[in-house]
């Protein structure tokens, strides 16, 4: 079956003055052909022979096909660049013949000439080929990825409550929730993330940090470090405001409270009413070891190690 929008490898089923004809290798019979013309077709070709083609519609509405890959085809999104604007909608420069329409109602926000705007590729009801800027009827949801695995994406939109709607390798429908978010971001923003969650309908759930207990180290690094700046003390506990957190450690109240609950587990800090600070003295952080050096916050093995050969020690000279 020859597919509308899409690269496919096709078989020429005939050759003519003015190109080739291509079928579907599965189609026997050759039922269903169409053209590649002469221009396009590659030197030597002969019957049999299968290339690499993407199918669309010429300027007379006819089903064709090229060997030159457009900028964009069905699955994927792409900055394209707007070549003229009429009463019924914009044409935008795909890299094909033909330009490629954007019809009126497919259009968000104001459009300009020479804009470049961020859009999908859809077939309308007439079977044309058409742009969109509303990515979410686009975007895919059968990705291949796995939770944890590291993904690169596009910020397309921005929604109050919400979060950060972001194209996954331009073709997987993803989510950074509001709270995940603690650098400005925009349409166009490119991200580095991680899949957090995999929804049922196969949405992305998407998180700017590393994998959970990592994230929550590097978070208590980073406390440690604002604590060590600010004489051992910080105006911040459970009660504080996200906004205020946010502030001045550049990460979410969720964040902050599990690296201060772990710090506070490791004794390394306390809580009070009017924040947190470094323990200190008691020999209460014994077991605990900060190496300034590298910002690294240890669980502290090696001290237990030597206190048992110290303890054995002692106990063989009794």
């Amino acid at each position: 079956m020859i597919k509308l929008g899409e690269i496919q490898e096709l078989e020429v089923a005939k050759k003519v003055d003015f190109g080739v004809y291509l079928k579907s290798p599965d189609d026997e019979e050759g039922k269903e052909k169409i053209l590649l013309p002469i221009k396009q077709v590659p030197k030597d070709t002969n019957i049999g022979d299968k290339i690499n083609v993407f199918v669309y519609k010429d300027s007379n509405d006819r089903i064709i096909s090229t060997t030159t890959r457009p900028k964009i085809v069905l699955g994927e999104i792409a900055y394209l660049k707007v070549v003229e604007i009429t009463r019924i909608g914009a044409f935008l420069n795909w890299g094909l013949e033909k330009d490629l329409f954007l019809p009126y109602k497919e259009q968000i926000g104001e459009i300009r000439t020479n804009g470049e705007y961020m859009v999908g590729l859809y077939i309308d009801k007439s079977d044309r080929l058409c742009a969109t800027m509303n990515l979410y009827k686009v975007l895919r949801t059968d990705s291949p990825y796995k939770v944890n695995d590291v993904v690169t994406g596009t910020v397309f939109s921005l929604r109050r409550g919400l979060g950060a709607i972001v194209a996954v390798d331009g073709k997987y429908l993803g989510l950074i929730h509001e709270g995940e978010i603690l650098k400005p971001l925009r349409p166009g923003s490119t991200v580095e993330v991680r899949v957090s969650h995999i929804k049922e309908d196969g949405k992305l759930d998407l998180s700017l940090k590393d994998a959970p207990r990592l994230q929550i180290d590097m978070d208590g690094e980073k406390i440690f470090s604002k604590l060590a700046k600010n004489k051992g003390f910080l105006p911040l506990n459970d009660d504080s405001d996200p906004e205020k957190i946010s502030e001045l450690l550049s990460m979410s109240k969720s964040s902050f409270k599990k690296a201060v609950g772990r710090l506070m587990k490791k004794g390394v800090v306390a809580m009070t009413k009017d924040g947190i600070k470094l323990v200190e003295g008691d020999n209460k952080v014994s077991n605990k070891i900060y190496t300034r050096g590298n910002n690294n916050i240890n669980k502290g093995r090696s001290n237990d190690r030597d206190n048992k050969r110290n303890t054995n020690k002692n106990n063989r000279n009794k």
